[in-house]
């Protein structure tokens, strides 16, 4: 038996929206890139819409998994609706995860966060 849900296996092993957006309008990294996990999130909004998320990770099966529903659950969303995502939303999608891995979840979500500081912190600037 798997420590993991099925959900969390299917998301590790397809994990989606991988990748980079060459021209994000917001950026956000969490984790140390040298050692342990490592998380950086993609975001491009259009008229105030994620209409798209991409992410680079290093870490294990479920932050992978839990950088990848993540994706699903910002994409399409009016950004403020994005900054009320909570690390449960992701537990919730991904139908649980072991205690010891609910960092994971953190980590996908503040990553997410970031993002979109880093968004806003642009409009503000080209203002």
């Amino acid at each position: 038996m798997s420590l993991y849900s099925e959900k969390v296996l299917e998301h590790f092993r397809n994990p989606r929206n991988v990748g980079i957006i060459e021209d994000a309008n917001g950026i956000g990294e969490i984790g140390d890139p040298s050692c342990g996990d490592f998380l950086r999130v993609f975001i491009k909004v259009q008229d105030d819409r994620i209409v798209d998320v991409k992410y680079q990770i290093r870490g294990c099966p479920a932050a992978i998994a839990c950088a990848s529903v993540m994706t699903e659950l910002a994409m399409g969303k009016h950004i403020e609706d994005a900054l009320f995502l909570q690390d449960e939303d992701v537990v919730f999608a991904l139908e649980g995860l072991p205690e010891y891995k609910l960092h994971c979840s953190v980590l996908s979500i503040s990553a997410l966060k970031k993002a979109l500081v880093d968004y806003y912190e642009r409009v503000l600037r080209s203002r």
